[in-house]
């Protein structure tokens, strides 16, 4: 049996969440003010710093314009910003989040073309478990994004190239939670069901089976180029 890991939340999150729930209330309307930091602090009964890092994130999100000297705003927003989890904007550094896709793209296409030339059964075999791992995961989404991610980790052990699978294992951190926020946001967004990613892999899986250098190389960048688009839409450019 497997258990989802509870994550406290941090400071700023809870802060964030409040000023949220708040604007779904209907309390801040666009165009609407905040009070200072050294106000929202005192309210919050919290730390200026994580006012700081709250309103940094709802910025990040699209919701709030901060303007230098002038104060911070509430801004136009769609109603489904508002169904976002806050950790989401801690991906929404556009230059940060542009940095781990590329990397992403230089390590994966590479060792998808190299775990098809020498992947082995045993490969293919830890491959198909996390298939079946995300198939049986539908309904619980912490499970499916871990499936996720050791599915593309068996993809760089099936390289047979060791420094390759230390370096997908030094990102790996950011690359479930990227992974996470993106099968949020396209659920949010209703643009691809969780049956669909999986047949999405499976393909991807169908192709190294083959020993289909080209196909997997082409199946594993359209995947990546789906993540891409999908946040690209969520990502506000940061100044």
């Amino acid at each position: 049996m497997k258990y989802r890991k509870i994550k406290p939340k941090k400071i700023y999150e809870e802060v964030a969440d409040s000023l949220l729930e708040m604007i779904k209330q209907g309390e801040f309307h666009p165009g609407d003010k905040l009070s200072s930091v050294e106000q929202l602090s005192e309210n919050f009964q919290v730390s200026r710093s994580a006012v700081r890092e709250a309103l940094s994130a709802l910025r990040a999100m699209g919701i709030l314009d901060i303007r230098q000297g002038e104060g911070t705003f509430i801004k136009e927003f769609h109603a489904d910003m508002l169904s976002l989890p806050v950790s989401t904007a801690v991906l929404m550094r556009k230059d940060d989040l542009a940095h781990l896709l590329e990397i992403r793209r230089i390590l994966e296409v590479g060792a998808a073309a190299a775990a098809a030339e020498r992947r082995t059964e045993a490969d293919l075999l830890a491959m198909k478990k996390a298939l079946e791992e995300m198939k049986e995961a539908f309904g619980n989404e912490a499970l499916g994004e871990q499936a996720d991610f050791d599915f593309h980790l068996a993809i760089a052990e099936a390289s047979q190239n060791p420094l390759l699978v230390s370096l997908m294992n030094s990102v790996s951190g950011i690359m479930v939670e990227t992974m996470r926020e993106t099968r949020r946001l396209w659920l949010y967004g209703k643009q691809v069901t969780v049956e669909r990613l999986y047949h999405d892999h499976e393909g991807i899986y169908q192709a190294i089976e083959k020993q289909d250098v080209t196909l997997a190389q082409k199946r594993i960048l359209e995947h990546l180029e789906a993540v891409e688009q999908v946040l690209s839409k969520f990502i506000h450019p940061t100044e």
